[in-house]
């Protein structure tokens, strides 16, 4: 392993060579870039047509694709999840690293001019990604695993939602931006705090071979649980900051629950019908696609429509399918595998360029981001310990059931974009808040390999989910 971290460490070199030397020679060619457009006679047709926002867009794209999938790789070598280096990759593209040791390359790969195009295209890569999570929700197991499941996912939630809640009483006066409501500033905060990332939590148990081991579907319906209702709260906050009034918000939360029963009992049972008769006349393949993505972008425009986020919509889309893994998997693998490779990354870029780790001053604010980690850890590493021993679990199991509950990664990072674009964070919140959800992702491998959890000698884990028989 050791022996392949320097190719990476020379691939990442020669990659940000390659970004600066294409920033200094478009500075040379056309010095206004940064600033804007240039006059049609001021610049060669060459440089005019680099200039193109199609062409700035697909330059984005390829810079970015490499940096995410060499960072990926990288970090996989060294125990991480792929989508933790993918990330990070975003945030050295970022004024925290790219703009502090070149910025030249930063002005001129992502002038803010050209971030349009680049947002609304991560945007159709969150709904895929939010739509594949819906598909992994199966509904079905999370009722046979209902009893457990819930006790376990809402105590812990609870302690590191109250925590977060009463962080935001003393962080309020110094971090909230002016005009933010004091209850949507704490309940956001306390949904920060309780947000598990169900599909990174999946791929650490898929790595470790325990996702079908009884740890493994306990914790997966724990994070079900707990993510579907950190949206259902995190929607009540969406409709809180755009409804004029408590009648408004209301107003869109019972709409937002009409949709949620409708896609369920009326729509879901046609398109039961609707993929079914598809697949017998093996018309499955692009035919089923064609119409999931129909549904992904009609939800998410109607939810939308209502005044809350179009993820939900994606969402809800997704847990709507038929269920089986015959026809899920497949679906999930031709929108997620595209979506995860080229479109994610985006977002991750984007993440990234507003995480500036240079707002963070002085002792005052990096004491604050480590009282945030530390809450983060302390409530859900916690309360899910807490709440697994009083379920009846083992210190060994119920440790790392909390490990796993405190994984956050992609999910938690689309909350918190959530909360950028509302107005609820400030950028010097934001930053905060993406360096707890990297380091809380970051310690979930080193904390399972600490009680031995998931090793290929570890085959006796326990084999009872608290409540159920083998």
């Amino acid at each position: 392993m050791r022996k392949l971290m320097p190719y990476y460490a020379a691939a990442v070199l020669a990659s940000a060579l390659a970004i600066g030397a294409l920033a200094e020679w478009g500075r040379m060619l056309f010095p206004a870039a940064a600033g804007g457009p240039l006059p049609p006679d001021a610049a060669p047709a060459l440089a005019q047509r680099l200039q193109q926002p199609l062409t700035m867009l697909l330059l984005q794209m390829v810079v970015i694709i490499v940096a995410a999938r060499l960072l990926g790789r990288g970090f996989r070598r060294v125990g991480q999840p792929a989508v933790i280096g993918e990330i990070f990759a975003g945030i050295l593209l970022g004024p925290s690293l790219l703009g502090l040791l070149w910025p030249q390359a930063l002005a001129f790969l992502f002038p803010p001019a050209a971030l349009a195009p680049l947002q609304l295209l991560s945007q159709i890569g969150v709904l895929l990604f939010m739509f594949a999570v819906g598909l992994e929700v199966d509904l079905p197991d999370l009722r046979r695993q209902a009893r457990s499941a819930l006790l376990i996912s809402y105590a812990g939630m609870l302690l590191p939602f109250l925590l977060g809640m009463g962080l935001a009483v003393a962080a309020f006066p110094l971090l909230a931006v002016p005009g933010v409501p004091f209850p949507a500033f704490a309940l956001f905060f306390g949904i920060a705090m309780s947000i598990t990332a169900f599909p990174v939590l999946a791929r650490i148990l898929e790595e470790r071979g325990l996702l079908h081991a009884p740890l493994g579907r306990l914790a997966i319906a724990c994070a079900a649980i707990g993510d579907v209702t950190a949206w259902c709260l995190l929607a009540l906050v969406v409709a809180l900051v755009h409804a004029h009034g408590l009648a408004a918000a209301g107003t869109t939360a019972v709409l937002a629950i009409l949709f949620a029963l409708g896609l369920h009992l009326l729509v879901k049972p046609l398109l039961q019908r609707a993929f079914g008769a598809m697949l017998a006349a093996d018309r499955g393949d692009a035919a089923a696609v064609a119409l999931a993505l129909v549904l992904l972008l009609a939800c998410g425009a109607c939810t939308e429509i209502i005044g809350i986020h179009a993820l939900f919509g994606a969402f809800l889309a997704g847990t709507a399918m038929p269920a089986g893994a015959s026809f899920r998997g497949p679906l999930r693998e031709r929108l997620h595998g595209f979506s995860a490779v080229g479109l994610l990354p985006l977002f991750f870029a984007l993440t990234g360029l507003r995480t500036q780790v240079g707002l963070l001053h002085g002792a005052q604010d990096w004491l604050l981001c480590a009282l945030i980690v530390a809450v983060a850890v302390a409530g859900k590493l916690g309360g899910t310990l807490l709440a697994a021993r009083l379920a009846g679990s083992g210190w060994r199991e119920a440790f790392s059931l909390g490990a796993l509950m405190n994984t956050r990664g992609l999910v938690e990072l689309i909350v918190l974009n959530v909360g950028y674009d509302l107005g609820i964070l400030s950028a010097r919140v934001f930053t905060m808040l993406v360096i707890m959800a990297l380091l809380t992702t970051c310690i979930t491998g080193p904390l399972l390999s600490l009680v031995r959890v998931g090793k290929p000698d570890d085959e006796a884990l326990p084999a009872q989910a608290p409540g159920r028989t083998r």
